[in-house]
């Protein structure tokens, strides 16, 4: 998108909508019925920040699009999530320490577009999404602490999950060109500028859980220039076959 406005706003709504896409996966298959529900409401939350946001992206671009363009007629390689956000939801400690990882993140990242005021309608979803991902961080957390102190088992499948997604979260903090433009105008900071807080926030919840952080130097990349795993094609394929079978379709 030409525009950096629209092109913030589309990095933020492939979080969310690739998040929850994956989220919603859960339904039905989680271990008990009150984290199926918990955690399909996550994903509802989710699917309602990317559809203000890719609203909001169609509107600023100018090019007429709206969020259903934006979500369904896309190929990958036009999409800007985070690669931890599609990977696959694995087992129940894997989802947890993805979603508590990237909540963390997120939050740090709502408060500083909420506070803004280089584009009121931007600060307006914030302002919402922060209410919600405030539950999503504190579920997740949660989650981390009562695997990592409970039984030996958890507390060694938990680890093991943090340890295989550590190395995705380097992508968090990662500024390019236009992340950059976004600080110099006002709209949001610098990604490196959340690194800190956001290990501030995980340590002290990973110390309380009895649970170690990873030593890993060496960070994955790509998913915000558009490379990302095969695992994206798929998702993509599943969420978007229905309206690109039937593009003219009206409900």
């Amino acid at each position: 998108m030409a525009n950096e406005n629209a092109s913030l706003m589309l990095w933020l709504a492939d979080d969310a909508l690739i998040l929850g896409q994956r989220l919603s996966e859960w339904c039905g298959h989680a271990a008990v019925l009150e984290e199926d529900i918990a955690l399909s409401n996550v994903a509802l939350d989710l699917i309602g920040q990317a559809r203000a946001l890719l609203s909001l992206a169609g509107q600023e671009d100018n090019q007429g699009r709206d969020e259903d363009q934006l979500a369904f007629f896309r190929t990958d390689r036009e999409f800007h999530n985070l690669l931890l956000l599609e990977l696959p939801n694995g087992d129940f400690g894997d989802t947890i320490a993805r979603q508590f990882l990237f909540d963390q993140f997120s939050l740090l990242r709502y408060q500083a577009l909420a506070g803004q005021t280089a584009n009121g309608e931007l600060a307006a979803i914030a302002s919402k999404a922060i209410k919600e991902v405030r539950y999503h961080a504190a579920h997740s957390a949660k989650w981390i602490i009562r695997l990592g102190d409970g039984t030996e088992e958890s507390k060694t499948r938990i680890q093991g999950s943090i340890n295989r997604l550590w190395e995705y979260t380097g992508e968090f903090f990662m500024d390019y060109d236009k992340t950059q433009e976004w600080a110099s105008n006002g709209t949001l900071p610098t990604l490196q500028s959340f690194k800190d807080p956001w290990l501030e926030a995980v340590s002290a919840v990973l110390e309380e859980a009895t649970l170690e952080i990873p030593e890993s130097n060496w960070m994955q990349k790509g998913g915000r220039v558009g490379q990302h795993t095969e695992h994206l094609s798929y998702l993509l394929a599943e969420m978007q076959v229905l309206p690109r079978s039937y593009p003219d379709a009206s409900w």
